[in-house]
Formats: structure tokens, C-alpha cells, sequence
């Protein structure tokens, strides 16, 4: 499989124009077939998501590329990820990242993606089951923040107030099938807290699911 992980980023780099070192030297580190189901395996790495059971999907590389360089880590931050999935991307962030905390709404895939970060060494990632829309509970506030499913109209306020000043949150935003990437920064200005807004292109994802109670 080194071999495949060697072409997926190799295309990233050639096809989509991407070249962020640190983000890339991960991703070559990381076996993505391990956060797959067995009869996915052949297909881990190529261009474009992969079914991992309950309606739900593993990004493509080149998205978990995009925004994770979006992130701008450091090594030294505290990371919060709504959306757990395979628990993937949140195996890449923590080998940016200082802490990884990382929630999913379905509860078997927060059971799986769990066992593999376990099984695989990722010592520094939190799992949790429950609503992303809610934040991590407690007090804890986050240098940065990644949602990795689709929000139709306005990121939760509690995402908001969990983030540090300085800090990022990335998502995708809109309706249907076309989604907007998007950066938000939160900075202090006279005194109060402000979200700067960048946009930064169309991605498909699938949608934000709120647990039910």
C-alpha cells in the first residue's frame, strides 16, 4: 500500500495544485486502508470518497488535504473535529496537533473509528459519541476547529464560543449537492469578538446529522 499512499499524494500535488509539506508528509505516514472496511481496501486511495457504512463516507485525499492545510497547525494546538467518521482525518490532525478531540453522531462508527486510532497508536485523540452541534463538553476551548460534513445554513453557536481568539473553524457550508468551503476566523476588535469569513471553493460532502433524542 506505500506505493498507492505515494501516487495519492503525488496527485494531489500534480492534479490539484496542493503542495503543503508537513500536511503531505503526514498523509504519506498514515495507512488510509486501516480505516476501512476489508472490501474497500483496494480502493482506499484513490480520488474521490469512500463508503464507510450508515449512509456515511471517508473524504477524499485531496479534500482532507485541503483542510488541514486550512487548519495552518502548528503542532502546538488543541483541535476539535465534528464528525469522527473513520476517524482518518482525525489520524492526520494528530500528527499536527498537540490534542485532537474529535465527536460522531452515530455511535458504531464513534465505536470503530475509536478501535483503530487505538490499534494503530494515535495516543492523543479523544473519541467521543454524541451531537457535533454541541460542541466537546466542558469547559475547553479550541485553537481550531474542523467540521467534516456538509452545514446547510449557520455553523451552531456553541461551535463558536469554544474557539479561541486567533483561532479557525473550517466547514463546508450550503444547500444541495455544492458546498462552499469555508475559513472562519475569530478575532478581537475594540473589544469584541469578530468572525472574519473566507471562501475557498466547491466540495460535495455529506450532510450534518443531529442526534435525535
Amino acid at each position: 500500500m506505500k506505493n498507492a499512499r505515494e501516487q495519492m499524494v503525488c496527485e494531489i500535488k500534480t492534479h490539484y495544485g496542493l503542495n503543503s509539506p508537513d500536511v503531505l508528509s503526514v498523509m504519506l505516514q498514515i495507512p488510509r486502508e486501516k480505516f476501512v472496511q476489508p472490501q474497500y481496501k483496494n480502493i482506499a486511495y484513490h480520488d474521490g470518497p469512500v463508503s464507510i457504512g450508515y449512509g456515511q463516507t471517508m473524504s477524499q485525499p485531496y479534500t482532507v488535504a485541503f483542510m488541514t492545510d486550512l487548519l495552518d497547525l502548528t503542532g502546538r494546538e488543541r483541535v476539535l473535529e465534528i464528525g469522527t467518521g473513520s476517524g482518518y482525518q482525525a489520524a492526520v490532525l494528530s500528527k499536527l496537533a498537540r490534542e485532537v478531540y474529535t465527536i460522531e453522531v452515530i455511535p458504531e462508527l464513534a465505536k470503530k473509528a475509536k478501535s483503530a486510532l487505538k490499534r494503530l497508536g494515535y495516543k492523543n485523540v479523544y473519541v467521543r459519541s454524541g451531537s457535533g452541534e454541541w460542541g466537546w463538553p466542558g469547559k475547553l476551548k479550541f485553537d481550531a476547529i474542523i467540521v467534516t460534513a456538509a452545514i446547510e445554513k449557520d455553523i451552531p453557536e456553541m461551535l463558536f464560543e469554544q474557539l479561541k481568539v486567533g483561532g479557525v473553524l473550517v466547514a463546508p457550508i450550503g444547500r444541495g449537492v455544492d458546498k462552499v468551503m469555508t475559513r472562519y476566523t475569530k478575532i478581537k476588535k475594540q473589544g469584541k469578538e469578530e468572525l472574519k469569513k473566507e471562501e475557498f471553493g466547491i466540495f460535495h460532502f455529506v450532510p450534518f446529522v443531529e442526534k435525535k433524542n
